[in-house]
């Protein structure tokens, strides 16, 4: 089983119709980013599809802030006045 989620909202595949890919998903332990280019090491955008990626980047950003403010909230509790 993955720690990370992929964007469900995301459906961008190349320009040039080679089939591939990009792909961008949040660590759920962590918080981290990560933007995959499937299939390939690189790809062409439409702008629109650009648009998509970057609008995707920036959810995948705030849901993983929020991941990672829960796990220091949690940290800080545990080592708390008394712990």
């Amino acid at each position: 089983m993955s720690a990370y989620s992929s964007d469900p909202d995301l459906d961008v595949t190349d320009s040039t119709g080679d089939g591939v890919e990009a792909d961008v998903a949040t660590n759920l332990l962590n918080g981290t980013v990560r933007l995959s280019v499937l299939w390939a090491q690189k790809i062409h955008l439409h702008p629109d599809d650009a648009e998509r990626v970057a609008q995707s980047l920036l959810r995948a950003a705030e849901h993983g802030r929020h991941i990672a403010e829960a796990r220091s909230s949690g940290a800080d509790r545990s080592t708390g006045p008394g712990q």
